[in-house]
């Protein structure tokens, strides 16, 4: 597994609403956030299929990726990811077909179980609701409609176009072992959400690791791995503008999701003591800090996590403070000088 020093890293992307503000603006803002960093030299950048929710902007996923392509020319986009549970494997072949075809060799597919949302939004979407127990079959189908029918004994009936015979690498998505475990036996990519199921993220890529089988698409292991970053010109300043994300994660426990906060100076004044132990869990899957402390944490975090790259999240209210945060993430890692992780 690469240090820190030779991590390729990328950014995931939720579209955040600011309070005050609508999905036009956030959409603006995520083009903002991907030229910067393009420029900046990350590897990808994903965005997360989400409902019913309104401080996230990006449900109609695959539109938005065609938005943040092209007004970008280099950096790999995706999904981050596209819940396929709530759509026709045909209908999504056909998107990424398309994204694939205005830009190619740009675009990731990766794909979740999870609805992204709450159960009666989930019942709007697919009208029936079920346990995700038949994705690995959605997936099979999604994975048929990319082949090519030239190569197909048995021409298909129903072709996906575009689509067909287009290379868009897969992705599974997931914060649990069950997506973990089929990657590993399909031999395709893992992604763990890291950013919010921390305290499943040793064992879920493990356990990748250890299911791992050779394919088509790879001949060895690909992890990557979410977490939440937020770097600030001190330790100081980092820890305020962390606040907005804790006020995001204490919506979500309260069940009141609701638009972006700008950060406070105290959030002993907002949650009870409950809710602050609550909030441990999220805690161990966050670096926040000043340069030097950011470095390190992510010096430490890579050479004890099996991945062999990372997708940084990070919920900053203020925008140029957002982009300063991915700035200085790469900067540390441009003074890295931590050995090769032997994991």
């Amino acid at each position: 597994m690469p240090a820190f020093k030779d991590m390729p890293l990328s950014v995931l992307n939720l579209s955040p609403v600011n309070e005050g503000e609508t999905p036009g603006d956030s959409f603006a803002k995520s083009l903002e956030l991907t030229q910067h960093a393009e420029k900046l030299g990350y590897n990808r950048l994903w965005v997360a299929e989400h409902h019913n929710m309104e401080g996230i902007a990006s449900s109609a996923t695959s539109v938005l990726l065609s938005y943040l392509a092209g007004g970008t020319s280099s950096i790999r986009l995706g999904s981050g990811g596209i819940m396929l549970p709530n759509h026709a494997p045909l209908a999504i072949a056909e998107q990424f077909g398309t994204l694939e075809s205005l830009y190619p060799g740009r675009i990731d597919l990766g794909l979740g179980r999870a609805p992204g949302t709450d159960q009666t939004t989930a019942a709007a979407l697919r009208r029936h609701v079920n346990s995700g127990d038949d994705f690995p079959a959605r997936l099979e189908e999604l994975q048929r409609y990319f082949q090519d029918p030239a190569n197909m004994a048995i021409p298909p009936q129903v072709k996906a176009v575009p689509g067909a015979g287009l290379d868009i690498p897969i992705w599974l998505l997931g914060s649990s072992g069950f997506s973990a475990q089929l990657a590993g036996q399909l031999g395709l990519p893992y992604a763990f959400a890291g950013h919010f199921a921390a305290e499943n993220m040793k064992a879920a890529l493990q356990l990748y690791l250890d299911s791992f089988q050779p394919s088509v698409v790879l001949d060895e292991p690909y992890a990557m791995t979410g977490i939440n970053v937020i770097a600030g010109e001190t330790d100081e300043e980092a820890d305020y503008l962390g606040t907005t994300m804790k006020q995001q994660f204490l919506s979500l426990i309260r069940n009141r999701p609701g638009k972006i906060q700008p950060p406070v100076e105290d959030m002993d004044a907002l949650w009870t003591s409950q809710e602050k132990a609550m909030m441990a869990r999220w805690d161990a899957g966050t670096i926040q800090g000043g340069p030097e402390s950011v470095r390190q944490q992510l010096e430490d975090f890579s050479s004890s996590v099996p991945v062999h790259e990372i997708m940084i999240s990070g919920s900053v209210y203020d925008q140029a403070k957002r982009l300063r945060s991915y700035e200085l993430i790469k900067e540390v890692q441009k003074q890295s000088t931590a050995a090769t992780a032997s994991i």
